[in-house]
């Protein structure tokens, strides 16, 4: 609900739309997984307290939908409504029991959210959405060196899991520990190849990495991050700083990375 003058309007009536609408607007969020966490709660809030009867099973994905995104605004009134709603219907659901500690966590009751997590993988050993929160509890505790650990060990029995590799990446370089986080994503590229994303990560650590070798790999890859998406302005930046490495004459140069650009075939729109 949003104030307008000394009236309360809700999202129905300051978009003139009905509640199916709004139903199929969270639905697209979900497909699109979308992160617009204040819209899903102003949508998702009045959704279920005006209109949950109306909504028949779609209200136990929407219950979830809304709670997350309700963790992500601190709004934890309406977090623990809609967990209370899932853990009438769901008692002994795992997913619900992840959801569970994700309040706890968000409440920095992490011992408790762990105790959760714990009962899930007694029951699950091959939880895998469990073992990944226990290691996020780690990270929010500034555990670095525990977090990395128990994510290698996760990653020896979950290979293909390219979400925790991605995660150990970025723990390896807040770590400052480029040839690991550079290996990590070596990894994602192999079975993303046309992610220009892990291109355009790829070369950034590289040319962190700095030496004659990484930095000719990062101008490589940087252009092809460019190659899959001419719009990755990081990709650019990256070839525009490798081009003011180069010579005295070139350093700053728009021209050297025009240059660049036109020997790798890249057109910009």
């Amino acid at each position: 609900y949003v104030v307008i003058g000394e009236k309360m309007a809700s999202v129905s009536e300051m978009y003139d739309v009905g509640w199916e609408e709004m139903r199929d607007k969270l639905r697209k969020w979900r497909e699109e997984n979308c992160r617009n966490s204040e819209q899903i709660v102003d949508v998702g809030e009045e959704l279920i307290s005006e209109h949950a009867s109306k909504l028949g099973d779609d209200i136990w994905i929407i219950y979830e939908q809304v709670m997350i995104a309700a963790l992500d605004c601190s709004r934890d009134d309406l977090a623990l409504t809609c967990l209370q709603e899932l853990e009438k219907q769901f008692s002994d659901s795992h997913r619900v029991k992840r959801l569970s500690g994700m309040r706890l966590e968000a409440l920095e009751r992490y011992d408790e959210a762990n105790k959760d997590y714990d009962a899930i993988l007694q029951d699950d050993p091959t939880n895998t959405a469990a073992r990944k929160r226990k290691i996020s509890i780690l990270k929010a505790q500034g555990k670095s060196a525990e977090a990395i650990r128990e994510l290698n060990e996760y990653l020896e029995q979950f290979v293909g899991d390219q979400e925790a590799w991605h995660e150990l990446s970025e723990l390896y370089i807040n770590e400052h520990d480029y040839g690991k986080a550079a290996f990590c994503l070596e990894e994602l590229m192999m079975t993303n190849p046309h992610n220009h994303l892990y291109c355009e990560q790829y070369a950034e650590v590289k040319y962190t990495q700095g030496g004659l070798e990484n930095l000719e790999l990062s101008r490589k890859y940087f252009a092809q991050a460019l190659r899959l998406n001419n719009r990755n302005m990081r990709a650019l930046f990256g070839l525009y700083m490798l081009a003011g490495r180069g010579t005295k004459e070139n350093k700053c140069s728009m021209k050297a990375v025009e240059e660049m650009l036109e020997s790798m075939q890249i057109t910009m729109s």
